[in-house]
């Protein structure tokens, strides 16, 4: 069936969420001067970069705490820069996932025959999200804060605030769905946030979006079994030094994904959550890092969570950057991948770039460069250094030498940059053992990813698309513009090492979606036209750009209709734009439908969550700013179905033939076959 195209690739298994752990500490981002510097470039009188990359990506434990506190010491030196361009922590490539099969009720009545999950990234792994369901009921959050003012008159103090009670600004509610004629909401619970439901627990998570509410610091188990009387069971509360990067559920248990700030005496025991009042602790010397030193301001742990009990039954800990955002996880069903960016040592660039341009500089001013490379002081002041330096150099210039070597630089920067594009900033990958925990193999890449939708496995190889160039910056001497990037996409094979490659698709633009389905890729560039690229990967060691296809716009969301239809949602000319492709002669892909929606925006642009593709009545739902939006691609065609002008529409969900459309407001019901209203409630 449609629907399970792929089943095979789609993993079963979920450290997934474990690997938010290491979301987790890698996060290497070094030597980077603020906002200037952000290229590494590799020449005979500096460390060899494969050599670089071996050492950020060994990992070890800490042996002792004075090693711990050591490290710290050290990473105070590191300076981070990270300029990412969307995909969060858990942001996960989502696979096509249709629904689930229900059993029959017994004594209560027939149960729908199928029921719609959230749009995952891995079948059988369920995210969290504002909305989930189990065929009877419906779960669904308004994520608000606990309180909110009545009136922020500018003067008043917080004391002073008029406030409402979250009972009348969110909270999740359980709504009784199936059969529609049935509808009406059961109960509520005074708590908002993302949820996650297997069989009698619901789970609150804070979504972080709010960090001002009340219960923003604690995560809420409940048992709905009763969903006219759902029964707290247990809270843990997220100490004020730690935050959520994402959770998973999977085969009864949750995976929680945490950030935990050190404290000021680096102190070798963390306490990152406490169960009902008792802290859970972490050991300095059970934590990860690597053997090469990183901006070293968190650590990163992912715990495994009983839902019954709130009891943490495993975890695994790294260090890693106070940022997040710039690490990349994927899983599969033997594996996990977690993904750092290593922009590279400003020093070490500018000091390479002099040694191939000799002639431009004297050679007090090289040997001073290559001499503070070794300098145990921060990235930001080595850099303030280099500046006065050249500073030196350039005031003892006449006028006229001066704007002559000003312009040399600059071009060649520009050529140098250009010229060691894929030696400069990198991309490592650790591969962890999903059983054990053990790592067990490292890889490199040159250039950024996306988000997750940039890593694939398949057979044994892990493919990965990335952007090459894309944050080349001058530094004030010139140097390589945005017409420098390009995208490339490298098959790791055994032992993580690169086996093949497609490189300099979509120059001067960058990566704006990716999807891997089996032995093909489907790469989208963006700059002003949108480039839709097909890879074929069917022999891994000479991967090879099979297709392009150039139409105006770009794609942001990428999802599999079948093995031959891929669907795009994306932008063009500031309006959503739909785009059927037809992938069947991979050397010559095709747009064989388009509709641009009268909304500047859709949800799904930020999340796959708000996706919903239904393959029984071939239809697929998406939010926007003014309502709901239903539309068919039966025949190859895309068709705008239905709209519903409520404008806080969010999320939809089916149940049998029922199409369930959630706003902050209310829900309205309707019958798939035939699109008429059959019920609406309100929220």
């Amino acid at each position: 069936m449609e629907e399970k195209i792929n089943q095979k690739n789609n993993p079963k298994f979920i450290f997934a969420v474990l690997a938010s752990l290491a979301v987790i500490g890698i996060l290497i981002l070094a030597f980077l001067w603020t906002q200037r510097i952000t290229r590494r470039a590799p020449v005979s009188e500096i460390e060899p970069v494969n050599n670089q990359k071996e050492k950020l990506t060994e990992v070890k434990k800490f042996a002792s705490e004075q090693e711990f506190k050591d490290y710290l010491e050290k990473a105070k030196n590191v300076s981070v820069f990270s300029n990412g361009r969307g995909g969060g922590l858990m942001e996960m490539s989502a696979k096509s996932t249709d629904s689930i099969n229900v059993p029959q009720a017994t004594g209560l009545g027939a149960a729908p025959s199928r029921v719609s999950e959230t749009n995952v990234q891995v079948e059988g792994i369920d995210e969290p999200d504002t909305v989930k369901t189990n065929g009877k009921e419906i779960f669904f959050s308004v994520d608000r804060p606990e309180i909110m003012p009545l009136d922020d008159t500018a003067g008043r103090t917080d004391e002073s605030r008029e406030l409402f009670p979250l009972s009348q600004t969110g909270g999740t509610k359980s709504i009784a769905a199936f059969p529609p004629e049935n509808l009406k909401v059961d109960s509520k619970i005074n708590r908002s946030g993302d949820l996650l439901l297997s069989d009698k627990y619901l789970i609150v998570i804070p979504s972080q979006r709010y960090f001002w509410s009340q219960d923003s610091s604690r995560i809420y188990g409940y048992d709905a079994s009763n969903p006219e009387n759902p029964r707290e069971i247990w809270n843990m509360e997220i100490k004020k030094s730690s935050s959520i990067a994402g959770a998973r559920f999977y085969k009864g248990k949750i995976y929680l994904a945490m950030k935990t700030d050190f404290s000021e005496n680096e102190s070798c025991l963390l306490e990152p959550l406490a169960l009902q009042g008792v802290p859970f602790s972490i050991k300095c010397t059970d934590i990860y890092r690597p053997a090469t030193v990183i901006p070293a301001e968190a650590t990163y742990s992912t715990v495994i969570i009983d839902p019954a009990s709130g009891k943490i039954e495993k975890s695994v800990s790294f260090v890693g950057s106070s940022d997040y955002t710039a690490s990349t996880v994927y899983m599969s069903p033997e594996a996990l991948y977690v993904t750092y960016y290593f922009p590279g040592d400003s020093v070490k660039i500018l000091a390479s770039f002099f040694s191939e341009n000799g002639d431009l500089v004297p050679d007090w001013l090289a040997q001073k460069l290559k001499k503070l490379e070794g300098y145990d002081i921060s990235s930001s002041a080595k850099m303030t250094e280099v500046w006065e330096l050249i500073g030196r150099f350039q005031n003892s210039l006449s006028d006229d030498d001066r704007m002559r070597m000003q312009n040399e630089i600059s071009n060649r920067m520009g050529d140098f940059l250009k010229n060691h594009r894929r030696d400069l900033d990198s991309t490592g990958i650790v591969k962890i053992g999903a059983g054990s925990l053990n790592i067990e193999a490292t890889g490199n890449v040159p250039g950024k990813l996306l988000n997750q939708f940039s890593l694939d496995e398949y057979q044994g190889d892990l493919r990965v698309a990335t952007t090459v160039g894309e944050n080349f910056l001058g530094w004030g001497l010139g140097g390589a513009r945005s017409s420098e990037t390009v995208n490339d996409v490298y098959v790791l094979g055994d032992n993580m090492k690169t086996e093949g490659s497609v490189i300099d698709l979509g120059k001067g633009e960058r990566i704006y979606s990716v999807r891997f389905i089996e032995d093909k890729g489907y790469v989208v560039t963006f700059k002003q036209v949108d480039p839709f690229y097909v890879i074929d990967l069917s022999d891994p060691m000479n991967p090879e750009k099979k297709g392009e296809l150039k139409i105006p716009g770009y794609s942001s969301y990428l999802h599999p209709i079948s093995k031959e239809r891929i669907l795009g949602i994306g932008e063009e000319d500031n309006r959503v734009k739909i785009s059927l492709f037809d992938v069947s002669v991979p050397a010559n892909p095709i747009e064989i439908a388009k509709y641009n929606l009268n909304e500047y925006y859709s949800e799904i642009s930020q999340t796959h969550h708000a996706f919903l593709l239904d393959a029984k009545h071939k239809i697929f739902f998406l939010p926007g700013a003014k309502g709901g939006y239903v539309f068919s691609y039966a025949g190859d065609k895309i068709n705008l179905a239905k709209t519903v002008s409520e404008n806080q529409i969010k999320r939809a969900v089916y149940i049998d033939d029922y199409l369930y459309m959630l706003g902050d407001n209310k829900l309205i019901v309707l019958d798939e076959k035939n699109w008429e209203k059959t019920g609406d409630l309100d929220l």
